[in-house]
């Protein structure tokens, strides 16, 4: 998978390479999927939730740019492999699942496999985690209308946000948010199809 999907690609970044190689996704998976856990292509994990494709995880953390004494927020955590990704590179993951049987599922798994350094809630992700802001880096792994304001506010200056953006059962555009002081530097990175952003109902 790391070979021939990701370094045989464009992901160079030596500390994702390295968390590719040692997170097993077959544990992150359903067992009537585990036959295809290496390959690349996203896979369901129920709840009409999907884990995402190796080299879309790898990309993501790639372009975060981390280093290992960063703090980060994910929000969609799903099986939890993202964040045992981002977990094998920097001391600090806190990671929010809006659908609560996946969060507690991944909450256990994450804890049984020695992520300590891994914190999860049930929620909606919109607002954040604002005590533990500000962030080095937030990564979305669903695709959002638009782009969350909490988010970008809860981001250090230097800061990186990586989120897909674009109308709910279409093609999103990979977003990479940079803050420098006040203002966020935008840039596009590529087309991508994601579960759409869910918020908790009024």
């Amino acid at each position: 998978m790391v070979r021939i999907q990701l370094s045989g690609r464009d992901i160079k970044d030596k500390a994702t390479l390295q968390a590719m190689g040692k997170v097993e996704r077959h544990m992150f998976v359903p067992e009537n999927a585990r036959e295809w856990a290496y390959e690349d292509r996203p896979l369901p994990i129920g709840e009409g939730q999907t884990i995402s494709q190796p080299y879309m995880v790898a990309f993501m953390t790639q372009s975060l740019n981390l280093n290992p004494g960063d703090k980060v927020l994910e929000i969609g955590t799903g099986s939890g492999y993202q964040a045992a990704v981002l977990a094998e590179i920097t001391d600090s993951v806190y990671t929010i699942e809006i659908v609560n049987s996946l969060g507690k599922a991944a909450e256990k798994r994450l804890q049984a496999m020695g992520y300590s350094n891994v914190q999860v809630r049930v929620g909606d992700g919109y607002n954040g985690w604002p005590e533990a802001a500000p962030f080095d880096a937030i990564i979305v792994t669903a695709g959002a209308e638009s782009v969350p304001q909490p988010l970008l506010e809860q981001l250090k200056d230097g800061g990186r946000m990586v989120i897909p953006v674009g109308p709910h059962h279409g093609v999103r555009q990979l977003k990479l948010f940079v803050r420098k002081g006040d203002r966020y530097r935008e840039r596009d990175l590529m087309a991508v199809v994601f579960v759409p952003f869910t918020r908790e109902k009024e």
